[in-house]
């Protein structure tokens, strides 16, 4: 798996750009980066296109909206970039911003620019390709990443307007509802019962912050040593409720099925233990929540797996990895209705 995600490719036809273009305009933008003599494509990733830059001084990432159709909101980079920049100065480990374009005639969509960060980025979930030790280090670091972000004052930040501070999962429930059905390509009634289901269970949100909206271990890189990350791919965060970002990030132990024996044989900390390290590090507090949540993240799991098969549908996303994420929609719905419905 690593090999199929990790590093650079070609660009495809699709997906191209002229260079000189983007040359001139940042030339014309005094953005001293130096001149870009070549651009290659990362493997990884299905929504916004990624791409490694090589000036003749360094190394920068550009990201862009895809071009063709989009669903209304979708693949928003322009969001992106204001909380990587807003989050710059802080403690929570991201990649720093140089320049964020608006203008859709540079490349044909609009674009930001940030720094390259070096090193490695584990597809395998529970980074396989490691051994117990370091991966102990790796999730300890994955759960500080997030504890940062989740414990940051989003009126420090200046981030008041970057999402609303309330009744974040009843507008999380209505977004992926209506992704779902506009990207639906087959009735699923287990996705059908969980859109009756969770507005009549949802919680009291007790708390507000950024939430990342996708934090996994495959979007974030890890320096050489393991004792530095940088947190990638930020198009769904907002401001909402860090239990219900945590609780979409603790899926691994759910979808993988990894009981106290199974995360022991891996290293990692089980369900509970990580939990708890989260809510030290953070000085949340968790009431009988925690079911609900690990629901609502396989419901909108199924969402954006549904939306990239809806992407497949209309051709803006081709590849077969994209057709097979697409397909687990049904798995993972299925998997939340046969939590909802032992809930009384």
């Amino acid at each position: 798996m690593s090999e199929q995600f990790s590093g650079t490719k070609e660009v495809s036809e699709k997906l191209a750009f002229n260079l000189e273009d983007l040359n001139i305009y940042l030339e014309k933008k005094d953005i001293n980066i130096g001149n870009i003599l070549n651009y290659e494509q990362f493997k990884g990733g299905q929504s916004n296109p990624t791409y490694l830059l090589t000036s003749e001084n360094n190394k920068y990432v550009l990201r862009r909206k895809p071009p063709g159709k989009l669903l209304k909101s979708a693949h928003a980079v322009d969001r992106e970039y204001k909380v990587l920049t807003s989050l710059q100065n802080t403690e929570v480990p991201t990649p720093k911003t140089i320049h964020l374009c608006e203008d859709e005639s540079v490349i044909g969509t609009i674009f930001y620019i940030m720094e390259f960060c070096d090193g490695n980025i584990f597809w395998d979930p529970f980074a396989s390709e490691i051994d117990k030790g370091r991966r102990s280090l790796v999730f300890d670091q994955l759960n500080q990443g997030i504890s940062l972000l989740h414990i940051q004052d989003i009126k420090t930040l200046e981030l008041e307007d970057f999402g609303k501070t309330g009744n974040y999962i009843e507008r999380q429930v209505s977004r992926w509802t209506k992704q779902y059905f506009d990207s639906e390509t087959e009735k699923i009634d287990s996705m059908h019962k969980l859109i009756e289901w969770l507005p009549k269970r949802i919680p009291k949100q007790k708390y507000v912050s950024i939430v990342h909206g996708d934090y996994r271990l495959d979007n974030v890189v890890f320096d050489n040593n393991d004792n530095n990350i940088a947190i990638l791919d930020w198009e769904l965060s907002t401001i909402g409720d860090p239990l219900a970002d945590f609780g979409y990030h603790c899926l691994l132990w759910h979808i993988g099925k990894i009981d106290n024996d199974v995360a022991k044989g891996l290293g990692i900390p089980n369900e509970d233990e990580y939990l708890n390290k989260y809510l030290s590090r953070t000085k949340m507090q968790l009431d009988s929540d925690w079911e609900f949540y690990i629901i609502f993240s396989l419901f909108k799991v199924a969402g954006i797996c549904q939306g990239i098969l809806g992407r497949v549908r209309d051709g803006t996303a081709a590849s077969e990895f994209a057709l097979q994420m697409g397909k687990r929609a049904i798995e993972y719905a299925n998997l939340g209705w046969e939590k909802a419905k032992n809930i009384s």
